[in-house]
């Protein structure tokens, strides 16, 4: 292994015009990327909300606790919901989530049920504790009351948001999660590819991804 990796960069290094003694190259001035310039909230929503439509998602923006009823039952009637799982934070109980899809007549499972009954749920709602506008993603912490299986297991995907989870780029979504156990980046719905390159939607995660607005 150690012959034959030689071997390798020694034709690397020869292409280069370099020994093994040569001294580390200058990084290029092309190859830093200044940070990115950040708009005001509505037109970072914006191109937020764009680009999640751009790969196949569902946006909405939601200013009213009455908004919020008549999406869910939107959500409810188009996604054929029967059955419902949901973060138990805070942020989610205040919007009456669990009461509105009950009155729907979805049956609601708890979050911390075993993976076979959360992966038979067709709806898991969460919130979301970054979002990057100019690439349309959304970055999910786990703990214990932000359980990851309840984004990844349903078929649809429902994520609340807030203005305040908008981040400039992934330098300080990354910083806001430093020092957690786990934490996940969402860019559309699941999107698996064979050998072949045939594309299919939700294979290994949500087949719909619904990304609705919470404006404070």
């Amino acid at each position: 292994m150690d012959s034959a990796r030689e071997e390798i960069l020694s034709k690397a290094r020869a292409a280069l015009g370099r020994r093994a003694d040569s001294p580390a190259a200058p990084v290029p001035a092309s190859a830093y990327v200044a940070p990115r310039a950040v708009g005001d909230n509505n037109a970072e929503i914006d191109l937020l909300l764009g680009e999640i439509g751009k790969l196949g998602g569902t946006t909405r923006r939601v200013s009213r606790k009455s908004e919020m009823n008549d999406a869910l039952w939107h959500l409810v009637e188009t996604e054929a919901i029967k059955k419902a799982t949901l973060w138990p934070t805070r942020e989610i109980d205040e919007l009456g989530i669990e009461e509105s899809l009950r009155a729907l007549g979805v049956e609601i499972i708890p979050p911390h049920s075993d993976k076979y009954a959360l992966a038979e749920c067709d709806l898991g709602v969460t919130g979301v504790d970054a979002a990057l506008p100019e690439t349309g993603t959304l970055l999910l912490r786990s703990s214990s009351e932000r359980p990851r299986m309840v984004s990844l297991l349903p078929r649809v995907h429902l994520a609340i948001l807030t203005p305040s989870a908008l981040r400039a780029d992934v330098s300080p979504a990354l910083a806001h999660v430093k020092g957690e156990g786990y934490w996940v980046f969402i860019t559309g719905p699941s999107r698996t590819s064979d050998i072949e390159l045939t594309m299919t939607i939700g294979v290994h995660g949500p087949k719909s991804l619904h990304a609705w607005v919470r404006e404070e």
